[in-house]
């Protein structure tokens, strides 16, 4: 008979030691919550887990979610490359090496005789991970340069996804997708409870609560369902406290952050036609404000609540790094699908949340180029 697909999930992880977790570029709090609550629970049954996501940077707001400190934007190694020599008939005097011009030489100076190339092989090691969980991400390609720089690994080790939007493309060899559920914190939570509830700690229970407010916007969203409250009401019991999570989500907001957003609210701009509301945010805000770039996210929610007539938002930004980058995010209420109406910019991201890069313009330019890509998707869809 087959297995289910828990009964899969359970097997990897009673069989495997090493994991891998990532989750998509520009992921969100549902996804850094949910990551954080599976990287506790695999821990405390004794694995050894790496969490890497492409360019990664930890909101300030999240901060208090320690264990998601230790997540990585890169790999530090995946496998190891082994130089055999034969030197059974000349032994070895002497060996050294240097790195010269970014090559590695080896030197080896034999006792008597002398090494010749077929005396020498080459190998590499397995990928140090068993198993991958992809959580939040609708594809592969959303994960960035984490799949694009590393594809082999991705195809040798089985893939568990996990996520809660429509758009996904069942990318793995065990999919848990259900778009039913307000998060993908929901999904882990079951998937929890059915491994081994005695897992669930309380650490575990805050940061999947965590996950669950932030991303609904305490509860306020539209595709919150009763069976969302339940789960809640659940990890509470567990140990999740509420008004710490609240605490820390809302109510530690730095001078800066107010300032970036009162910026925000002096740029904003109505697009009736398009149900849109826009912003943009120059390099120069940032120093000012002294304010980093993981508020923006923030931003985006605020504009949420302050604009509940609109069912598009739009925030654009210069880097605060410097460099020629320009980042457009746009966030789609229920019954619009933000990846699709910006799919000629080569968008990552899902159905409510999607953002597109591009170099050598303006904000401004930018901006306009979002709109009129925006506008041209949805005339399509009246046609």
């Amino acid at each position: 008979m087959a297995l289910s697909t828990i009964q899969q999930i359970h097997t990897l992880v009673t069989e495997k030691k090493q994991f891998l977790i990532t989750f998509r570029k520009d992921a969100g709090s549902d996804a850094i919550g949910s990551v954080a609550a599976l990287m506790a629970f695999l821990t405390a049954q004794g694995k050894r887990v790496d969490v890497v996501v492409d360019g990664f940077v930890l909101p300030d707001k999240l901060q208090f979610l320690k264990i998601a400190r230790s997540f990585q934007n890169n790999f530090s190694h995946l496998q190891k490359f082994i130089l055999t020599i034969d030197v059974k008939n000349t032994g070895v005097e002497e060996l050294s090496y240097d790195v010269k011009d970014e090559k590695l030489r080896i030197y080896i100076t034999p006792k008597h005789g002398a090494l010749a190339r077929e005396h020498i092989t080459t190998a590499q090691t397995d990928f140090k991970y068993d198993a991958i969980f992809v959580v939040d991400t609708p594809d592969l390609e959303s994960l960035g340069a984490t799949y694009r720089n590393n594809s082999d690994l991705f195809y040798t080790e089985p893939v568990i996804n996990i996520d809660h939007h429509i758009a996904n493309e069942q990318f793995g060899q065990i999919n848990i997708v259900d778009s039913t559920v307000a998060t993908s914190a929901e999904l882990l939570f079951d998937i929890f409870k059915q491994l081994g509830e005695e897992h669930i700690s309380q650490e575990v229970a805050t940061a999947l609560l965590t996950a669950m407010i932030d991303s609904t916007r305490s509860f306020t969203a539209e595709n919150v369902k009763p069976q969302t409250l339940r789960t809640a009401s659940t990890l509470m019991a567990l140990g999740a406290d509420r008004q710490y999570i609240i605490h820390n989500l809302y109510r530690t907001k730095t001078i800066g952050s107010l300032k970036l957003w009162g910026e925000a609210l002096a740029q904003l701009e109505r697009h009736e036609n398009l149900n849109l509301v826009a912003t943009r945010l120059s390099r120069d805000i940032f120093v000012q404000t002294g304010a980093s770039e993981s508020s923006l996210y923030d931003i985006v929610d605020e504009l949420i609540v302050y604009s509940p007539e609109a069912k598009l938002i739009l925030l654009t930004h210069e880097h605060a790094n410097g460099d020629d980058t320009i980042h457009s995010i746009l966030y789609a209420a229920k019954g619009y699908d933000a990846k699709a109406l910006l799919k000629s910019l080569n968008p990552t991201g899902d159905d409510m949340r999607a953002s597109v890069t591009m170099r050598e313009k303006s904000v401004r330019e930018v901006e306009e180029k979002v709109i009129e890509e925006v506008k041209y998707r949805l005339d399509a869809l009246k046609k």
